[in-house]
């Protein structure tokens, strides 16, 4: 199997270059504020921060239709909001209020749409593997054309439970998106330390699975491979692995000093191939926005994520009867 290392950029109408820079502004500033709360103490347990990876999320959901499902990891207010749940809802889960999108049950890890068809955070690395593809078995059972788009990390990619969904969705030709999101670290330990391999996308290759390599700072490139992916899977080929190249600012989790790396390459990356100012700089350059315009956004998503926080705080906390409720005994 060929090699492919994405890096094109899609040809897009400015109205899509601005929804992408609200998008992954939004899920920026939501990500900066729950790091905020977490620090006050109004965010208990873990808190995993998507911050720097915004692209892989919005750039694969715009390649996305109306009914294909998505399931992820713990990193996963980002995909939260890319697919639409509420900002309010998603904050006051994360504070553990009734308003939440799991009643404040659920926390950071365990949130759910049935209506956006997000099927949740999971906090067991490499759980939603086989998930996913359960959930693309059912889809090709209907035969209704949708597309599962499962999201792991580089970590992720080292468990077993992974390997044994690649053979069966191959053997079953599932229409599943297999995403590891690649952000070089895992929890703390670099991609170099952990495996051997040259790439992580190429392990499908002994189950006969398609797939590449993807620049996961450029949300045109992310669009763009996307977008071959869903037809792959949407023809009856089968999955489909994307290896997202990305990286993450902050630490693993909120507790994590990020001491396994420099503060130097930390900065480098955010000043050389931040997925945000590079779809800035080209709104601005070709003349599709101007400094107000953008202005005018960034005041928008501060509004928005105010607005969130404030929900997160008033919302009541989930009444004592909660507890007997949604379990199975």
């Amino acid at each position: 199997m060929a090699a492919r290392k994405s890096t094109a950029k899609s040809n897009v109408s400015a109205d899509e270059l601005k929804t992408y820079y609200r998008e992954m502004l939004l899920i920026r500033r939501f990500e900066e504020k729950a790091g905020q709360l977490y620090g006050m103490g109004l965010i208990g347990g873990f808190c995993h921060l998507y911050i720097g990876q915004e692209a892989v999320v919005v750039g694969l959901e715009a390649a996305a239709e109306e009914g294909d499902k998505r399931i992820t990891s713990y990193r996963d207010h980002g995909h939260m909001l890319a697919c639409g749940m509420e900002p309010g809802g998603v904050m006051a889960e994360l504070t553990g209020r009734e308003g939440g999108l799991s009643k404040g049950k659920g926390g950071s890890m365990h949130m759910f749409s049935k209506e956006k068809h997000f099927y949740g955070g999971h906090g067991i690395v490499g759980a939603q593997v086989p998930l996913g593809a359960g959930l693309a078995f059912a889809d090709k059972y209907k035969g209704n054309g949708r597309v599962t788009f499962t999201y792991f990390g580089d970590g992720a990619a080292n468990q077993g439970q992974v390997y044994e969904t690649y053979n069966m969705a191959q053997l079953w030709e599932l229409p599943v998106v297999f995403v590891i999101e690649n952000n070089q670290y895992a929890m703390g330990t670099s991609v170099q330390r952990s495996t051997k391999s040259p790439s992580l996308w190429e392990r499908g290759a002994a189950y006969g699975i398609a797939g590449e390599e993807v620049d996961g700072m450029n949300v045109l490139t992310v669009k763009e491979a996307g977008e071959r992916a869903v037809a792959h899977c949407r023809a009856g080929k089968g999955p489909y692995i994307l290896e997202v190249n990305t990286y993450r600012y902050r630490g693993h989790s909120m507790s994590d000093p990020a001491k396994y790396r420099t503060r130097e390459e930390v900065q480098k990356m955010r000043s050389e191939r931040d997925p945000i100012e590079q779809v800035r700089d080209m709104l601005l350059t070709g003349k599709h926005a101007s400094e107000d315009d953008l202005k005018a956004i960034d005041k928008e998503i501060k509004d928005i994520v105010n607005q969130a926080a404030d929900f997160s705080k008033e919302s009541p906390e989930p009444a004592l009867e909660e507890l007997w409720t949604d379990i199975y005994a």
